[in-house]
């Protein structure tokens, strides 16, 4: 079960890079920005708990969507592309194992521990 659901995953991260070719912006901005969605773990500074809080919201799916869509109806290929960052990254986080946190600890997720076997 568990590969499947990765293997979802990926076709997700795979869906939010097709998108991004159909907007007007050179392919190295995706790179440059895929990671910048990790900058929510700074929440982790202060303690667990607004480490999840805003780890999750900036990796939940729906957020990255949202945006994403936000995008189209304001006809705005920025906006859309800030969404497929989003998306995609929590989208390759997944495949990698790491999910959205509970509040005990970062490696606590919803898709296991992170580190162990």
């Amino acid at each position: 079960m568990k590969n499947l659901l990765k293997l979802e995953e990926l076709f997700m991260f795979a869906l939010s890079i097709f998108f991004f070719t159909k907007l007007d912006f050179v392919w190295w901005w995706y790179l440059v920005f895929l990671f910048t969605p990790d900058l929510s773990m700074l929440g982790y500074l202060f303690n667990s708990q607004i480490g999840a809080a805003t780890y999750n919201f900036v990796h939940h799916k729906a957020l990255g969507i949202s945006i994403f869509v936000l995008g189209i109806i304001l006809v705005s290929q920025p906006i859309q592309f800030a969404g497929l960052i989003l998306f995609g990254h929590s989208s390759m986080d997944r495949v990698m194992g790491y999910g959205l946190k509970h509040t005990d600890s970062f490696q606590h997720t919803h898709l296991g521990m992170i580190g162990k076997a």
